[in-house]
């Protein structure tokens, strides 16, 4: 099993901003899932034939133990009613803390992890405020025709 943290949110609109907020900060979009009766995501291509057994299908597979069926029927009943879930896999504890700060942000009306414990990597998610990828810039003081030959000037390609 791999580590998940999940949180149910009243809404789409609610769990559609955690969700850019979590990307903006550095998560992965592989790794940051959105699933809504209007927005499956992922578990909208299961091979259930209603929309709810996709739901099942798909949180059975974030909570894989036999008590976890049960949650899984319950979490697929709570978004054919209107909620909206999402779902991050963190990788180490930085982004799990950083991803449960920003979930907490937006409000959810119930937060489950498991598995937390089987994490691998570190620092894929921002340590910053803002993510890093805003601190690079590269200037056109050259007349390089691309961004390759103004980054290693010395080489050709």
């Amino acid at each position: 099993m791999s580590a998940v943290l999940l949180a149910v949110f009243s809404d789409y609109e609610s769990a559609d901003r955690v969700r850019i907020e979590l990307v903006r900060d550095g998560f992965p979009t592989d790794r940051v899932e959105l699933t809504a009766a209007c927005d499956p995501g992922r578990a909208g291509i299961g091979p259930a034939e209603l929309l709810h057994g996709k739901f099942v299908q798909y949180f059975r597979t974030l909570f894989k133990s036999n008590e976890d069926r049960q949650y899984a029927e319950a979490l697929a009943e709570r978004v054919d009613c209107g909620a909206a879930t999402i779902t991050v896999h963190p990788r180490g504890a930085i982004e799990t803390v950083r991803a449960s700060q920003i979930i907490d942000s937006g409000g959810p009306a119930e937060v489950a992890h498991r598995d937390l414990a089987n994490q691998t990597w570190e620092h894929a998610a921002a340590r910053h405020e803002r993510p890093w990828v805003r601190h690079l810039w590269v200037d056109d003081k050259s007349d390089s025709h691309c961004i390759y030959c103004r980054m290693f000037e010395s080489d050709l390609h």
